[in-house]
C-alpha cells in the first residue's frame, strides 16, 4: 500500500569534531548506531513512511556492513550525499515516491525527536503546507556588530530550531528546483525564499543534534 509520508534523513557528517575517524552518525549510543535510533524513531511514529537516507558514497559501504553487524533490516532507500546540505536533500527528493503528500527531512544525528513532536509536524504541514519545530532559547544572547562591540538582545523574541521540517511534498519539490544560495542554511529557508511561510510547532528539548564528544555524553544519558 503507498504511504502518503516521507523522511528524508540526512547523514553527511564527517566526525571532524568529534576527533576521530568514525562519522558521527555511525558512532554507537546506548550500544547501537546514532543513525539507526533515528530511522526508528520515525517508523516508530507511522511505520508505513518511506524512509530516504542520504549518505556520502564514500560512507554506504560502511553503512551496509553496520546494518549486517546490528541485523537492521528496516526498510530504506539510500540517495547520494552531495555538495552542500541543499543538493544532499535535492538528491534525497529524487528518491521519494510520487504518491507520497507530506515530506520531512530530518538531521541523521537527531535520533532524540520525540514521537509527539514528529506527529505535531506531520499534522501541521498537513494544514499550513510547511512547519519547523522549534525549542525557547533559554540563555542570554548577545549580538555581535560590526565594530567589534556586542549588545544584548530579548531572547523571548528568537526560537532554536530543530528538525524535522516537513512540508507539502509539491511545494518543497517544487522549492528545490531554485539555485542555490549561500542563505539556504535549512529546508524553511528554501521553502521561504520560494515565498511560502513556515508554521512554528513545539519542539523536544531532548532533540539534540549530536555534533561534539560532549553532546554524545548528553545522547547516552538519554537513551530509553
Amino acid at each position: 500500500m503507498a504511504t502518503s509520508k516521507a523522511v528524508v534523513i540526512v547523514a553527511g557528517g564527517k566526525g571532524l569534531r568529534m576527533g576521530g575517524d568514525i562519522p558521527k552518525q555511525f558512532l554507537p549510543v546506548g550500544g547501537r548506531p546514532v543513525l539507526m535510533r533515528t530511522i526508528d524513531r520515525f517508523l516508530e511514529y507511522d511505520e508505513t513512511m518511506q524512509i530516504v537516507l542520504v549518505l556520502p558514497e564514500s560512507q554506504q559501504g560502511y553503512w551496509q556492513q553496520l546494518c549486517c553487524q546490528y541485523n537492521f533490516s528496516q526498510p530504506h532507500v539510500i540517495a547520494n550525499g552531495g555538495e552542500t546540505r541543499f543538493h544532499s536533500v535535492k538528491n534525497g527528493l529524487s528518491k521519494v515516491d510520487e504518491a507520497v503528500t507530506l515530506i520531512g527531512v530530518h538531521d541523521g544525528v537527531r535520533p532524540f525527536a520525540s514521537v509527539a513532536t514528529i506527529s505535531a509536524c506531520y499534522d501541521e504541514a498537513a494544514i499550513s503546507g510547511a512547519v519547523v519545530p522549534v525549542v525557547d532559547v533559554v540563555e542570554t544572547i548577545r549580538h555581535i556588530m560590526g565594530n567589534g562591540a556586542s549588545e544584548t538582545v530579548p531572547r523571548n523574541d528568537y526560537q532554536l530550531v530543530q528538525t524535522p521540517q516537513v512540508f507539502s511534498a509539491s511545494l518543497l519539490r517544487e522549492a528545490y528546483k531554485q539555485d542555490y544560495t549561500d542563505f539556504f542554511t535549512d529546508d524553511a529557508s528554501v521553502v521561504e525564499r520560494f515565498g511560502h511561510s513556515v508554521a512554528l510547532v513545539k519542539g523536544n528539548r531532548e532533540n539534540i543534534k549530536i555534533t561534539t564528544p560532549f553532546d554524545l555524553v548528553v545522547a547516552e544519558a538519554l537513551v530509553d
